[in-house]
């Protein structure tokens, strides 16, 4: 099964949740952890920090504000995304669905108001 056209989008959530990671969820002498996984029905892209007190949220960025913006992508961009506590820290992943068939088109998706909260830790 080819995931290709799966490519940039995944590219952009990596690019997202990483960088959010380096900027609210960095703790010195401490790294932050990108996992991708593959299903038959998604591409789950996962990213753990130290900083569990530290969740993300959407917010509306001001047109002048240069930060404020990525969480928004994120939901723009993938079918489910949510935060998972850890005994240390803090996961926050986003899911892009595989879709097959000239019925199930790719493209942007819906936006969502917020996150999906999974309150099993890791």
């Amino acid at each position: 099964m080819g995931v290709s056209g799966l490519a940039g989008d995944a590219a952009l959530l990596v690019s997202e949740l990483a960088t959010n990671a380096l900027l609210h969820g960095a703790i010195r002498g401490r790294l932050f952890r990108v996992h991708l996984s593959l299903s038959a029905a998604t591409l789950r892209i996962a990213v753990s920090d130290p900083r569990g007190e530290r969740l993300p949220g959407l917010r509306e960025a001001a047109d002048d504000e240069c930060y404020g913006r990525g969480l928004v992508i994120v939901a723009r961009i993938a079918d489910r995304w949510g935060i998972e506590p850890r005994t240390v820290g803090k996961t926050v992943f986003a899911e892009l669905a595989l879709r097959q068939g000239p019925d199930m088109p790719m493209g942007p998706r819906e936006l969502r108001a917020g996150p999906s909260r999974t309150a099993t830790p890791r």
